[in-house]
């Protein structure tokens, strides 16, 4: 389970109150999807399961007694012949009343399935789009892996509960308090004290038994979960785990985890034998009170051999679901787990909302103002300090200064990943806090230093800026970014898939391919995040040549590490500590011979030493 603020809270740790609570809560959530208000249809399909149901409670409640007909039928009278008549009608209605039953039953899955798959889908979609409305922070503090595996837990418990809550637990429960009914009517009180008793028992020692089973379950969740993200986390970085040759080191992990789940897993196993051997015990007692009540019945003429017959298939007929009971009730629990652990997925309250009735940006012009911008991820450890700059309207302003400075920062306030602290970002004079979040990303392109793409073709990932984009616009904006003779040579060209986040491309690739989605985008306002440092100079100043009409009608923000990309820009802020410490065009900072001169000289050093080695 997440936390209110997105951190791992162990299920087990929850108190027992606690839990009971999340778990009603979490089936209160499920109550509207077995009448959906806006699908007739779905609501037609509820009432026909509900009839179905019925119809197959009643013909199994029959059965036993068209058995008794049949065995008193087949037993000689006294005095007679011996010969007997085959009750034939009453053995074919006999067989037609168990079909019927089971007719009836599947008929009920059949309809009432796509009632089910729509509540499992309803609710995954609805956690799925919650996930993407939380905060940049708990995604970067998510454990990789558990977010998916929440999610498809919680659609299989989903299923298990509308289906067999509704449909096995209820109508069972039912049913053995028609039969008591029966019994007592027929047979008197001691049949049915006794058949009570007897179910009463085995459910409490079930219920009693699986909740000491559940705390290992949940251990047994959370180990999974473990194992799941780290074989997921290593997968992902299969290059790193290469680069230091740490298979062993990752087994390890992997197994450390595998060991837990081993262990929790093991405990669960011991304790579904004991439950199994005691729901055993409990059943065969009850068999053989209600067999004795009958035969002494049967003895003294009150009961004739199908009285002795139908009680006793009254009990092993009741037992039958029982059995199965036992098995549901574990399942439920689990459901319930899982179920608790995805609603409280979409109890998570996302960091940053919008305001309620807040409107659309419509930004005409594109300029970019910090006033007074304080922040930091922690509270204790500020990273902007009082900023205050200008972006404005078709200019193209760059950012720099050394790692850790907060560059990179700046670009994630301006999509409003995170709030500010203190002072306020406002585009054409628009604070960002009052207009909606979509608006605001629709309006803004950027092209991150660290590319990740989806695992999927090289048309999808540059059209995925802007859905229905046709295929010419797409390689318009390839050629633009200068990738499409690469894509050219590719045997499968557009069609080329890149990998699990693009792992089959370059740096200088994925770089491409992401300014060429932004460029298919085409935002008023760019970002452009260390956009280029994987790219070689000759590609670098091609690409700049080509976007040269497309950026001249937009606000550009370069930010930057080397300071060769950013010669031609209308205007440099120099970034130091979380304060620009100097602000002017190329030249002006380098007369200054202060910070900028100062990484100009160390990277023009640099360049000199490497020019050597280049070109061996």
């Amino acid at each position: 389970m997440m936390s209110p603020h997105g951190r791992p809270v162990s299920l087990g740790a929850a108190p027992a109150k606690g839990r009971l609570k999340a778990e009603l809560g979490a089936l209160k959530r499920l109550a509207p999807y077995l009448w959906p208000r806006d699908c007739v249809d779905l609501q037609v399909r509820v009432v026909l399961a509900a009839i179905f149901l019925i119809a197959g409670k009643l013909a199994n409640i029959f059965v036993p007694f068209l058995y008794k007909y049949a065995v008193n039928a087949l037993s000689p009278a006294k005095g007679s012949s011996g010969l007997v008549v085959v009750p034939v009608a009453l053995i074919v209605a006999y067989g037609l009343a168990r079909v019927s039953s089971q007719g009836f039953n599947e008929l009920r899955n059949a309809v009432f399935a796509k009632v089910g798959q729509r509540a499992v889908r309803r609710l995954t979609l609805a956690a799925f789009r919650h996930l993407h409305t939380l905060s940049l922070r708990f995604h970067l503090e998510r454990r990789t892996g558990g977010l998916a595996r929440a999610i498809d837990r919680g659609g299989a418990a989903i299923e298990f509960l509308l289906s067999f809550m509704l449909f096995n637990v209820v109508p069972t429960i039912f049913e053995i308090l028609i039969a008591c009914a029966i019994l007592w009517r027929l047979y008197g009180w001691r049949f049915a004290a006794l058949t009570l008793s007897t179910m009463l028992l085995y459910i409490a020692f079930t219920f009693a038994v699986t909740d000491w089973r559940i705390r290992l379950r949940r251990d047994m969740n959370e180990r999974n979960t473990e194992a799941n993200t780290r074989a997921v986390d290593s997968l992902l970085n299969f290059e790193t785990v290469k680069y230091f040759a740490n298979e062993d080191h990752e087994a390890r992990r992997y197994d450390e985890a595998l060991s837990g789940y081993e262990r929790a897993a093991v405990g669960s196993q011991t304790r579904l034998a004991w439950l199994n051997i005691g729901q055993g015990v409990i059943i065969s007692m009850g068999l053989v009170g209600i067999m004795l009540l009958a035969a002494e019945g049967v003895g003294q003429g009150r009961m004739t051999v199908g009285d002795f017959v139908l009680v006793n298939a009254y009990l092993i007929q009741l037992y039958t679901p029982l059995g199965f009971l036992g098995v549901v009730y574990r399942n439920i629990k689990q459901s319930l787990a899982d179920l608790e652990q995805m609603t409280a997925l979409t109890a998570i309250r996302p960091e940053i909302e919008d305001a309620p009735g807040v409107p659309a940006v419509d930004v005409q012009r594109g300029a970019i103002e910090f006033r007074g911008v304080h922040f930091g991820y922690d509270p204790r450890r500020p990273i902007l300090r009082d900023l205050d700059f200008v972006v404005p309207e078709g200019t193209r302003v760059a950012i720099v200064g050394p790692s850790g400075a907060g560059k990179s920062t700046i670009a994630r306030l301006i999509f409003r990943f995170y709030d500010v602290d203190r002072g306020a970002i406002e585009i054409d004079g628009a604070n960002i806090r009052a207009v909606t979040q979509e608006s605001l990303r629709r309006s803004l392109g950027v092209v991150p230093q660290d590319a990740v793409l989806f695992n999927d073709t090289i048309l999808y990932n540059i059209g995925y800026a802007r859905p229905g984009a046709s295929r010419a616009e797409i390689e318009e904006a390839a050629r633009l970014a200068a990738i499409d003779e690469f894509v050219a040579s590719l045997p499968r060209g557009y069609e080329t898939i890149v990998g699990e986040r693009g792992l089959k491309l370059s740096g200088g690739e994925k770089q491409r391919v992401a300014i060429a989605r932004v460029i298919l985008k085409a935002p008023k306002i760019l970002i452009f995040d260390e956009a280029t440092s994987a790219l070689d100079s000759v590609t670098e100043r091609a690409i700049r040549a080509n976007l040269a009409p497309f950026l001249a009608e937009r606000t550009t923000l370069v930010i930057a590490h080397r300071l060769s990309s950013v010669l031609d820009a209308d205007h440099i802020l120099v970034l130091d500590s979380g304060r620009i410490v100097e602000r002017g065009r190329h030249e002006e900072l380098l007369a200054r011979g202060g910070v900028y001169a100062e990484m100009w000289a160390r990277q023009q050093k640099k360049a000199r030493r490497q020019a050597p080695l280049a070109a061996e």
